[in-house]
C-alpha cells in the first residue's frame, strides 16, 4: 500500500496491488497463475487497491461519490478541528476532485509527473544530454509553456487557497530509458547493421545513461543537489510559475503560489536557492507588471534537516515534511523494497506494530519532526508547517500531527474526507 506505485496509483483514484509474490508469469503464452488459479490474457480481474484483493471476474463497482449525509456529517467535524486539511495533487482535475471534497489547499504539486508525455518526455530527455548550458536552456524554454500551462489550470481551481509547488525532485534518470533496453537496442542496432543516425543516438543516450548511473540514486543526484547543479531547470520552473500566476491573476483570480525546495540537508543550500529562485520570480512579476501573493519554503526529508530546523527557518517561509523519504532515511528502510521482502515477517513476530510508511513511527520519526516543529518555531513563531507524506491521511498519524503543533496535512484527494474527519476526532478529544 506504500510503494511509490501504489502512491501514485492512489492519488488518482485507481486501484493499485503491487509485490504479488505468489504470480507466475508466463509471458511465452500470455497468461499468468496464482496458486490453482490461471488468468489469460483478456480475461477481466477485480483488483482492490485498499485490501490488497484481486479477484477473477467483474465483481460490482460502486463509484466513490460524497453523499449529502457525508457531506453534512463533515460540515459538523470542520467546525472543531484545528488542523487544515490540504491536498496532494498534481493536475487541474485532481485539485478539482479535492476540492470537491473539502481541500483546502494544495500542499504537494509534484512538478516532475508533469515531465511524462509524448510531447514533453524528449525535451526533458534533451535537456538532460544537453553539453552546455545554452543548449540546456533551448529546450527548457520549448518546456516552459507546457508547465505554465498546467500551472495555470491549478491555480484556476484552487482559486483563493495555497498552491504548494515542488521543483523537480526525482534523479534524472527516471527520465530516460532504462540502463538494460538501451544495451539490448544498441547491440541490435549494431548486429543488424540498422540505421547509423538512429544508431548514434541511442549510443549517445547510452553514454548519458551510464554517467548518471549512481549507486544508490534516492540518495545521490536529485531534489535541491539537480538545482545547485543544473540551475536553469529549477529556474525555467520558477518562471512558469510565476508567470502563470501573473496569467490567472489578470484574469481575476486570487493566487497564492508557494515553491518549495525539496530535499535540502544544509542551510547552505536553501540559502543558495532561495536567492537565486526568488530574484526569478521578483524579475517576472516585474517584466509582468503584476504583484502576487508568494512564499519560498522546503521540505524536511532527511534527518539532518529536522535537526538544523533552526537554521533552515530563517530562509522558509514554511516547512513542509516529506515523511516518506524521511521515514526511509531515518529507519534505512527501502520503502519499495520492504513491503515485498520483509514487512510481513515483522509484522507477524511483532517486531512492528504497523506499516512505519503507513502509519508514522512517533518514537523515531515522530520524535524528529516535533523537534524539527520546536526548532522552527523556535526560530520564526509564525512558520508555517505542513506534512504531505502518506501519513497524511491516515487517522493515527493525524492524531500525532494535531498534537505537536502543524498548521495542516496534505493526502491525495480520495482521502481528504477522512482526513477532516480524524482532524476533528482529535481536537474533540482534547475537549
Amino acid at each position: 500500500k506504500t510503494s511509490h506505485a501504489a502512491v501514485v496509483a492512489r492519488g488518482v483514484g485507481k486501484p493499485c496491488v503491487v509485490g504479488c509474490e505468489a504470480i507466475k508469469i508466463d509471458l511465452e503464452a500470455r497468461r499468468f497463475y496464482v496458486n490453482e488459479v490461471e488468468v489469460k490474457e483478456g480475461d477481466i480481474i477485480s483488483i482492490d487497491g485498499a485490501t490488497g484483493q484481486v479477484m477473477p471476474g467483474m465483481l460490482p463497482l460502486v463509484e466513490p461519490r460524497m453523499t449529502p449525509e457525508l457531506a453534512k456529517l463533515l460540515s459538523y467535524a470542520d467546525e472543531f478541528r484545528r488542523l487544515g486539511v490540504w491536498t496532494n495533487a498534481d493536475n487541474p482535475e485532481d485539485a478539482q476532485k479535492a476540492r470537491d471534497f473539502g481541500a483546502e489547499g494544495i500542499g504537494l504539486c509534484r512538478t516532475e509527473h508533469m515531465f511524462f508525455g509524448d510531447e514533453r518526455r524528449p525535451l526533458i530527455q534533451s535537456v538532460i544530454m544537453a553539453e552546455t548550458s545554452e543548449e540546456r536552456r533551448a529546450y527548457l524554454d520549448k518546456l516552459l509553456p507546457f508547465q505554465r500551462e498546467d500551472f495555470e489550470g491549478i491555480f484556476r481551481v484552487m482559486d483563493g487557497l495555497p498552491v504548494i509547488i515542488r521543483l523537480i525532485d526525482p534523479p534524472m534518470h527516471e527520465f530516460l530509458p532504462p540502463y538494460e533496453e538501451l544495451v539490448k537496442e544498441v547491440m541490435e542496432l549494431r548486429y543488424k547493421g540498422g540505421d547509423p543516425k538512429e544508431l548514434a543516438e541511442k549510443e549517445r543516450l547510452l553514454e548519458v545513461v551510464e554517467k548518471l548511473h549512481e549507486i544508490n540514486p534516492m540518495m545521490g543526484l536529485r531534489g535541491c543537489r539537480t538545482g545547485v547543479t543544473f540551475p536553469e531547470i529549477s529556474e525555467m520552473q520558477v518562471r512558469a510559475i510565476f508567470e502563470a500566476a501573473c496569467n490567472v491573476a489578470r484574469e481575476g483570480v486570487d493566487v497564492h503560489p508557494e515553491v518549495m525546495i525539496p530535499l535540502t540537508s544544509h542551510v547552505n543550500e536553501l540559502k543558495a536557492e532561495r536567492e537565486r529562485l526568488e530574484k526569478v520570480a521578483k524579475e517576472v512579476m516585474e517584466e509582468q507588471g503584476i504583484q502576487v501573493d508568494y512564499k519560498f519554503g522546503t521540505m524536511i526529508e532527511t534527518p539532518r534537516a529536522a535537526l538544523i530546523a533552526d537554521q533552515l527557518a530563517r530562509y522558509s517561509d514554511f516547512f513542509s515534511f516529506g515523511t516518506n523519504d524521511l521515514t526511509q532515511m531515518t529507519f534505512g528502510f527501502s520503502r519499495d523494497d520492504m513491503e515485498g521482502k520483509f514487512l510481513a515477517p515483522y509484522l507477524e513476530k511483532g517486531i512492528l506494530e504497523d506499516n512505519p510508511f503507513a502509519t508514522l513511527d512517533q518514537e523515531g520519526v515522530g520524535e524528529l519532526v516535533e523537534m524539527g516543529v520546536q526548532r522552527g518555531r523556535a526560530a520564526k513563531p509564525d512558520l508555517e508547517i505542513g506534512i504531505c507524506g502518506e501519513h497524511g491521511g491516515d487517522p493515527k498519524s493525524i492524531e500525532f500531527f494535531h498534537k505537536v503543533g502543524l498548521n495542516y496535512v496534505s493526502c491525495s484527494p480520495f482521502r481528504v474526507p477522512i482526513a477532516r474527519l480524524a482532524a476533528a476526532q482529535v481536537a474533540l478529544r482534547e475537549k
